[in-house]
């Protein structure tokens, strides 16, 4: 099964505008920026996979190729990683089965949470499948300090027992009474925002009516959902790392301490 590795990446950016050439500090003082340590992150994937960088600005462009990135050109037009993706497709010429969104703004992604998806997307059931990780103590206070804030953090995701998608948020959700929370069993799937799809199931999605869910809430996975496409929510381990992603100039610290 072939498989490609795609990372969307826009620069204007409602709530961070340029936000793939925003740099960041690694340990030892170097600095590198969000597109290159998400594409560095997408190379450590094991399998032969082709890796490519879909952007429609060419600062990015310029910036991706001087690391070596294949960089696909897609339209402005594009509203969303997943219509980007799907526009580098038929760009590129692509003849994966497995085409993997791997959003641009999320460097700390451990290479196994992406290779769970496609190990999913393997088993020949799923046609769109994405990583949910359950919330430790740490990682729900940023969520519930975030909202407190008004700033729009991470995303959230509920899932039933065949683990089909029932929604996703930028709200935290479940609602939990703070009186009761166990901080070792906190029920609350933060949405790794990474996507596995068919080639069918990412050449239909731009066939679909945008639907009121996901124009408010901002999340494109919505559109799947509310079009009666089922999702997939494949639960991945963290292995004791802190998983988060650069949503605000504010997450930047957040993520140089994970680093």
């Amino acid at each position: 099964m072939k498989t490609a590795i795609l990372i969307p990446a826009r620069y204007a950016s409602a709530r961070y505008p340029g936000k793939p050439l925003a740099e960041l500090t690694l340990p030892d003082g170097t600095r590198k920026s969000l597109i290159r340590l998400t594409w560095e992150a997408a190379q450590a994937v094991e399998g032969n996979h082709r890796v490519l960088v879909a952007t429609d600005d060419d600062r990015i462009r310029a910036a991706a190729e001087v690391f070596g990135a294949e960089v696909i050109m897609t339209p402005e037009s594009c509203r969303n990683g997943t219509e980007r993706c799907a526009a580098a497709v038929e760009a590129a010429g692509l003849d994966a089965d497995v085409i993997v969104n791997l959003q641009g703004d999320a460097p700390l992604t451990p290479p196994w949470f992406i290779e769970a998806l496609i190990a999913e997307m393997s088993a020949g059931k799923a046609r769109v499948a994405t990583p949910v990780l359950r919330c430790d103590a740490v990682t729900y206070g940023h969520f519930v300090e975030d909202r407190k804030a008004g700033r729009v953090g991470g995303t959230t995701a509920v899932f039933g027992t065949d683990r089909s998608a029932l929604y996703f948020s930028k709200e935290v959700i479940p609602w939990l009474d703070p009186a009761k929370i166990d901080p070792a069993a906190i029920p609350v799937f933060h949405h790794v925002g990474v996507y596995a799809y068919t080639r069918d199931a990412l050449a239909a999605y731009g066939t679909l009516p945008e639907g009121a869910l996901e124009r408010l809430e901002g999340l494109e996975q919505l559109r799947f959902l509310e079009n009666g496409w089922p999702v997939t929510c494949v639960e991945v381990d963290a292995r004791g790392r802190v998983f988060w992603e650069l949503n605000n100039p504010g997450d930047v610290a957040r993520i140089e301490s994970v680093l």
